[in-house]
């Protein structure tokens, strides 16, 4: 910058780093999305377009900034967990959050056309964002337990008010009359003895919301790299599926560190190295309490492969009531 009589102005900049040793959680929500989904005829109580271009453009600021370990979403909100030893823009709270704000924003404009083709859009969508330091591991568990019990009595809320509205006939003002002081169980039963819906059979993208987490690119050993590259076959899963016991439970979930990666000859690859595999429990979310350990566990979560990173499926836990003056704060 250069130096001017005018320089004097920068002065009156205010410094805004993030407290040091700190996990930066940085979330971004849809601003007036009620109006935005109205606008472009989203499906209610979801559509399934909507979240994928959601875990799109998400997926797209991982890869862009790797000091991104973990992020999940729900509906029009997505949480990105940052780790501890981040110097991205030198911690600047103002620079992180406008940047991320903006690139995910782009991204989903960008990748509109693709999940809505007929449906162009009327207006710019616009995302607000804001990071929270936490100096704990147990705060980072305990903000990932919260936006997924959030996830859990929205949707079964929106779920069982929207079959009343489009299945029973019912206003929406008469919708909410129904559901006034109700628990989930009162929901359950409303959607299965009235409109024969199994909540706990619907798409488990809309239960549980979706979990990008980093993986490692499965090592091949040299003779069958070979075999490979002779036969043109693609390095490393596109695609896959892999399903979680119905018994899984966080015990099953352990505190493992990480195998050293081994030394390669091609410094370029070693430099894009990931962590390493995830896997957990269906009441427990990964996280890294420090810099290269992560949760690991032998029962894996539904997931559905995108390139090299994983969108995660998770199961809800059991506790979590839907808010009343009864409802309890859930602890995993």
């Amino acid at each position: 910058m250069a130096n001017s009589k005018y320089s004097y102005v920068k002065n009156f900049e205010l410094p805004d780093p993030v407290l040091p040793d700190t996990f930066m959680l940085f979330r971004l929500d849809g601003h007036s999305f009620h109006r935005f989904t109205d606008v472009h005829g989203f499906e209610k109580p979801n559509d399934v377009r909507a979240l994928e271009l959601m875990d799109h453009a998400a997926r797209s600021v991982m890869e862009e900034y790797p000091d991104i370990v973990l992020a999940f979403g729900e509906s029009d909100e997505y949480s990105f967990l940052l780790k501890r030893s981040t110097s991205l823009y030198n911690r600047r709270e103002s620079k992180i959050v406008s940047t991320l704000t903006s690139l995910f924003t782009s991204c989903y404009v960008l990748y509109w056309p693709k999940y809505f083709p007929n449906k162009p859009l009327q207006y710019p969508p616009s995302f607000d964002g804001r990071i929270v330091p936490y100096p704990a591991e147990k705060h980072i568990r305990d903000y990932f337990a919260w936006r997924q019990a959030d996830i859990h009595v929205n949707n079964l809320y929106n779920t069982t008010f929207w079959a009343l509205v489009q299945q029973g006939g019912q206003t929406t003002a008469e919708a909410h009359a129904t559901l006034r002081g109700t628990f989930s169980k009162d929901k359950h039963e409303i959607l299965y003895s009235r409109f024969k819906i199994n909540y706990n059979q619907l798409d488990a993208r809309y239960r549980k919301g979706s979990i990008l987490v980093r993986e490692d690119e499965p090592e091949v050993p040299e003779s069958q790299s070979e075999a490979r590259s002779e036969a043109q076959a693609p390095e490393g899963p596109t695609t896959g599926t892999t399903t979680v016991s119905a018994d899984a439970t966080p015990s099953s979930v352990v505190l493992t560190e990480p195998a050293q990666p081994k030394e390669k000859k091609n410094k370029k690859a070693s430099k894009k190295a990931k962590p390493s595999r995830t896997t957990f429990g269906t009441s427990a979310l990964p996280y890294w309490p420090t810099d290269g350990w992560i949760y690991q566990g032998e029962h894996a979560s539904n997931a559905l492969w995108l390139g090299t990173t994983r969108v995660v499926l998770m199961d809800c836990p059991t506790e979590v009531l839907d808010p009343s003056p009864q409802a309890v704060p859930l602890h995993l």
